[in-house]
């Protein structure tokens, strides 16, 4: 029967300290800033709302540059214009087996984005001989 009292004792114990709501320490201090309370005895004066013309320009603009980079094997080119809605433009690339990539394309607000890609010149691609060993990472085959 006394062990029944000392495991009750104890279960409150534990409860009692499990509880939240215990002090809590901090650092921060608090400030509040007042500030004074204006009342106004006065109707305010009624706001005028004016409609703002909002006037958009025509956009129009045209670029052009190209990249001949020997060292790093680097040759592109591209020129763009706009007219309104209408975007005309071409680009070219290098590619790494040798090709040049011609993309030519079109963008406007009734036709959607329109490219048309073409290849120039040959594919180089070396030739490999025999079958290349596979290493493995010291762990064997």
């Amino acid at each position: 029967m006394a062990f029944i009292k000392v495991l009750a004792v104890l279960a409150l114990v534990g409860a009692c300290a499990a509880f939240p709501g215990g002090h809590a320490e901090s650092y921060a201090s608090l400030v509040q800033h007042s500030h004074p309370i204006y009342i106004s005895h006065h109707e305010p004066e009624p706001q005028k709302h004016e409609e703002e013309h909002i006037i958009l320009a025509h956009p129009k603009y045209d670029f052009k540059y190209g990249v001949e980079d020997s060292h790093t094997g680097d040759y592109k080119d591209q020129k763009e214009e706009r007219d309104g809605d209408v975007v005309k433009g071409e680009y070219s690339l290098l590619q790494p087996d040798g090709r040049k990539r011609i993309v030519h394309y079109t963008s406007s607000k009734h036709g959607g984005f329109n490219a048309i890609v073409s290849y120039s010149g040959h594919a180089i691609h070396p030739e490999v001989h025999g079958h290349p060993e596979i290493q493995g990472h010291g762990h064997g085959l």
